[in-house]
């Protein structure tokens, strides 16, 4: 299946709403190591099904694929966490398994598998690499973040949105939007953030939470990051590349949890004689997740994507078994704008 840059038609949405009022058990996934826009999805559509399941009988269990199963530490103030389970609880055979913010099969991880043997898959997204691995699709490559195309489908469903599904919806538009700086921004953007502040919730609460808060571990953590940061200015095509990695071990001589280093990215792109930033972070098991970034004129997510990973031309990641500098050999040649390459 290819990527297909169209929104959803009108027959999409349909069957969309069919197959959700149709199910007696809705399973909800989103991607491992899920962010604002991946959990504020998930939580978000969880609790309008699960309040009107009350009415209808429908039951709803939400879950992610990571291993280690924890909320990251920023993202625990989100309302819904009582519908999600483990996934060793998750059904093995779905009825109607829905996914959120994952572009492939392989980002649901550890639920790739009851993806593969679900009676219906509904994938919703709007990354332009989604490769539409389900059955049924809410892709929207012109949405600002999966949670808008979840406020529609709410709303085609005839669902309340209150304030509590209104902070995830919202947490998930300001995180994919960094806080509404990002070209994706757009006026449906801003319309979309009017009608969610209306029920009511607290944007400087949400703020706090995801940008304004961190352990002092954190602080130490990233001087050493940025202390190794590697500056090569004649890389990609000569718009400059900027680099560095936080291992495991980094991490646990300060008793700093992997969730922690997410936003190290947003530090390292602010170089300005770098086109494109690249941070890799270590998790507890050896493995590499690598975020990148790019200032417009390189395409991050056709390098992720050829390297297994996905997301937004410019804001993209991929994940690697492979060495820092094994890895960064891999990504490199990926990196040259188009037309440049040999």
């Amino acid at each position: 299946m290819t990527a297909n840059a169209s929104a959803p038609g009108e027959t999409d949405w349909r069957r969309a709403t069919e197959l959700i009022r149709a199910a007696d058990t809705l399973a909800l996934a989103c991607h491992v190591s899920p962010d604002g826009d991946a959990l504020g999805s998930m939580l978000g559509l969880g609790l309008a099904l699960a309040s009107a399941g009350g009415q209808t009988g429908k039951k709803v269990v939400a879950s992610f694929g990571d291993r280690v199963f924890a909320v990251p530490r920023l993202l625990r103030f989100l309302p819904g966490q009582h519908l999600l389970v483990e996934p060793s609880a998750y059904p093995a055979e779905p009825e109607l398994m829905i996914t959120f913010d994952a572009s492939t099969m392989e980002r649901l991880g550890l639920l790739a598998p009851h993806a593969g043997k679900a009676g219906e898959l509904l994938v919703i997204d709007h990354h332009v690499s989604n490769t539409r691995f389900g059955t049924a699709h809410l892709v929207d490559p012109g949405a600002a973040s999966t949670t808008t195309v979840v406020e529609e489908l709410i709303n085609r469903l005839g669902l309340p949105i209150d304030r509590e599904v209104a902070t995830c919806l919202y947490t998930g538009l300001v995180t994919d939007t960094g806080s509404f700086r990002h070209s994706i921004t757009t006026p449906a953007a801003h319309a979309m953030a009017g009608r969610l502040l209306a029920t009511g919730l607290r944007p400087e609460e949400i703020a706090r939470d995801l940008w304004d808060r961190s352990p002092f571990a954190y602080l130490r953590v990233l001087g050493t990051a940025l202390g190794r940061a590697t500056l090569e200015p004649d890389a990609v095509g000569g718009l400059g590349l900027v680099w560095t990695y936080v291992s495991r071990a980094d991490r646990a001589e300060q008793g700093l949890p992997y969730d922690e280093v997410e936003g190290m990215i947003d530090v390292v792109r602010r170089v300005d004689e770098a086109e494109v930033a690249v941070v890799l972070k270590e998790d507890d098991e050896g493995g590499w997740n690598v975020s990148t970034r790019s200032k417009g004129a390189v395409d991050v997510a056709r390098a992720c994507t050829a390297l297994g990973g996905g997301g937004h031309p410019r804001a993209a990641g991929f994940s690697s078994a492979l060495s820092v500098a094994d890895t960064m050999a891999a990504l490199r040649p990926l990196l040259a704008p188009e037309g440049s390459r040999s």
